[in-house]
């Protein structure tokens, strides 16, 4: 039986402490591909080369290098069951295309949950570390230790010229990926955010959804994160990152002292108004939860409401995700039976901080 404890609190640890602009940056992450040298990528690979991959790189753990992080645990795709696959990858553990698509897949999670190994998803080895606010720095600092430990046991397929090589040509070079999740309501309710996005794209940078390429931006979230991989150094990709989601920061908070100083009855009345119906309604489906969540939240950056706690807004939403409600409720469920627990998990979470 495989640990899934993981799959059983919606925060993890790593999301409790208190972090620099933590109201307007969720999360800061860095994910590394890597591929071994002399072996077909998971795509081409059969399924005993695919074992030998997984063998090999979860023999590192028996080593050292890790320690210092705390202790892994491996999880291997095909003993999960359905649900546990996707409250993994509402947590951001785990990847849709590692829960779908992989074989011999499996993903090494830390104890806190602030780093997680995919082992041959679209590449042999991703990883990835998780940091609260706005600290991709530090993100890519952990990331690069951990890189530099699975580097002493393994040979990484290399070119001197292309750099690190990867299943998709999007990621060759550095084979790194930099992204922060960012709420930014205020943008979005001043009519800011569309140019401020199309700026974003001019400096190699790309906007996605909460869960990456291909998903939707929902409850004004959004992720930015490099485009570029090849012909940029690490640091560079990580500088320009940090300093465009400054400039962002800035826009956001500038947006929020407008609301407050132009429209301060209308944005109050808004965030009372998604308070209230979160606190009652008997039935939510998953995108009005999630605006209504963004007004809350915003309230409680502005004052507006002392309560919850960005700790138990971050569980909410987690917690409101059909993964994990189903795993919550003990049972699959349909469209019409998510929205009346979610409401109803909405009510209880909403209810104790009263």
């Amino acid at each position: 039986m495989p640990n899934i404890r993981f799959t059983e609190k919606p925060l993890s640890d790593w999301m409790r402490g208190d972090a620099e602009d933590s109201e307007i940056v969720i999360s800061s992450r860095v994910r590394i591909a890597r591929n071994l040298q002399h072996l077909p990528f998971p795509m081409l690979a059969t399924n005993q080369q695919s074992e030998e991959v997984l063998q090999r790189l979860t023999d590192i753990l028996q080593y050292d290098d890790l320690g210092r992080f705390g202790t892994f645990h491996t999880l291997k795709i095909s003993e999960l069951d359905e649900i546990d696959k996707q409250v993994l990858v509402e947590k951001h553990l785990i990847s849709p295309n590692l829960a779908n698509e992989s074989r011999n897949g499996a993903v090494l999670i830390s104890d806190d949950e602030s780093v997680s190994v995919m082992i041959n998803e679209e590449d042999h080895l991703r990883i990835q570390c998780l940091y609260p606010g706005c600290q991709v720095r530090e993100a890519w600092e952990r990331a690069m230790v951990i890189d530099d430990a699975f580097e002493a046991h393994v040979d990484y397929a290399f070119d001197d010229r292309r750099g690190f090589l990867t299943s998709c040509p999007t990621n060759v070079g550095t084979g790194m990926r930099a992204s922060v999740m960012m709420h930014l309501p205020a943008l979005v309710m001043t009519h800011q955010i569309n140019r401020i996005l199309s700026a974003v794209s001019q400096v190699g940078l790309t906007v996605r959804g909460i869960y990456g390429e291909g998903s939707e931006a929902v409850g004004n979230l959004f992720q930015i994160s490099n485009q570029i991989t090849l012909g940029q150094t690490e640091a560079e990709i990580i500088e320009n990152l940090h300093g465009v989601v400054l400039q962002i920061i800035e826009h956001e908070r500038s947006a929020r002292e407008r609301l407050m100083n132009e429209s301060m009855l209308r944005i109050t009345d808004r965030v009372m108004r998604s308070f209230g119906i979160l606190s009652y309604a008997a039935v939510l489906d998953s995108k009005e939860a999630a605006q209504r969540l963004s007004d809350v939240r915003l309230g409680v950056d502005l004052g507006i409401l002392e309560r919850p706690s960005i700790a138990a807004m971050n569980e909410l939403n987690v917690m409101t995700q059909p993964g994990f409600l189903q795993k919550s409720f003990g049972d699959k469920m349909n469209t019409g039976e998510r929205d009346m627990y979610r409401a109803k998990l909405i009510r209880q979470k909403l209810g104790s901080t009263l």
